[in-house]
């Protein structure tokens, strides 16, 4: 019974997931963080140069699962923000645009600075006195890295801010690091894998996400991070100008319109092993970035991309109402009777009138009705019912 109310429960959750949209999908699986003796979710965030939008997404996700541990709804109880592309300062103003308390971030947010001297320079300066002064003062907890390259001290500091963070027990946080590709650039590609998934495979670690800028990297640095992550977004342009639209200046204004929108693909792999593949269109506006189902419009248009080939996938009308009336095996066709299965054994009745003998007009009548039977009989009750095993199987051929 547990199993099945289970089965149920995910089955209804699976439904309200495809009606949310992708990115709503990706916050809930990092809200509800890592089951027991898994690893936790991981997510990673790619764009490239045509559709250089991928910090928004970002920022997105960072402010709804803050906004999920403010309520209460989200397994881990706070987050180590690692910055290496953005200053501390920068989260600070977007977190109070979109009116959180800053005052009280201690509770819940902790920030890694690897953006302010990522490689210990400006500490030496400040020791011979050319800088009074690292980094200004800002209302958030800021933690400095003086050395990216050393990735052994890196997750020793964002695990000692997390159990700062959420305590000794067994409470959970998240972390969040916003350029992979600034780590690439200090650290081996092996190296910085393993960071990635010692944080996933860590007991205290609820979820994890990271941005990538899959242009700057080999093909392969790029398919390690696909294969670690359990979710993927992809930041895709909707239409990549070619030269003659760059330079045409008709085209012009709908290149605008369209420069702040893009396609949103998400790939999500289950725990049995199940991939689902969703996309949808994002708009970036001044308040945010805002998630909407594709147009039908546009799914004409990608329904018309696919290459034509010499066989036809889809079905006619008239197709689907011959299909409709084909009666399948399994389908009963005793014209209203009762459904009778007969499993190889004779029943009370048969056996009564096995004995009695079958008369001649029986046998004239069974003739001129151009109907025949196959009547079988088993050997003893020990044989075992028709089965779709191949009896020769155990056999070595």
């Amino acid at each position: 019974l547990g199993f099945c109310s289970n089965f149920k429960i995910s089955s209804v959750v699976e439904a309200l997931n495809i009606q949310a949209t992708m990115a709503e999908s990706i916050c809930r699986a990092l809200r509800d963080g890592a089951l027991d003796g898994e690893h936790a979710p991981a997510l990673t965030i790619k764009d490239s140069i045509d559709s250089p939008f991928g910090p928004d997404v970002f920022n997105h996700i960072l402010t709804q699962l803050s906004t999920n541990i403010l309520a209460g709804k989200s397994q881990s109880r706070g987050i180590v923000l690692v910055a290496l592309s953005r200053s501390p300062s920068f989260y600070v103003n977007l977190l109070k645009s979109r009116g959180y308390d800053v005052a009280s971030s201690h509770k819940w947010l902790r920030v890694l600075d690897c953006y302010t001297d990522p490689l210990g320079w400006k500490d030496r300066l400040m020791e011979c006195g050319s800088i009074t002064n690292l980094s200004p003062e800002i209302q958030v907890t800021v933690n400095l890295c003086k050395d990216v390259r050393n990735l052994d001290n890196l997750f020793s500091s964002i695990l000692e801010l997390g159990k700062g963070l959420v305590g000794q027990r067994k409470n959970r946080f998240s972390v969040a690091i916003d350029s992979v590709t600034e780590m690439l650039r200090h650290a081996s590609m092996s190296s910085v894998a393993g960071l990635l998934s010692n944080l996933r495979s860590h007991d205290q670690v609820s979820c994890e996400f990271w941005l990538l800028h899959s242009d700057l990297h080999e093909s392969r640095a790029t398919a390690v991070l696909e294969y670690m992550s359990s979710m993927l977004a992809n930041v895709e342009p909707i239409t990549r100008p070619t030269n003659g639209q760059i330079g045409n200046s008709e085209n012009l204004s709908l290149l605008e319109q369209k420069s702040k929108r893009g396609k949103f693909h998400v790939r999500f792999k289950r725990r049995n092993g199940r991939v689902r593949l969703m996309s949808e269109e994002f708009c970036v506006e001044q308040s945010g970035i805002k998630f909407t189902s594709i147009s039908s419009e546009e799914g004409l248009i990608t329904q018309s991309l696919v290459p034509k080939v010499q066989f036809n996938l889809q079905l006619s009308e008239k197709e689907r109402i011959e299909r409709a009336k084909v009666v399948l095996p399994f389908e009963h066709q005793g014209n209203g009777k009762s459904i009778q299965i007969y499993d190889g054994r004779q029943s009370l009745n048969e056996s009564r009138t096995e004995t009695e003998p079958i008369s001649a007009e029986k046998l004239q009548t069974n003739e001129d009705s151009g109907r025949g039977e196959i009547i079988y009989f088993r050997d003893s009750d020990d044989e075992m019912p028709d089965s779709d095993e191949d009896p020769d199987d155990d056999l070595d051929i």
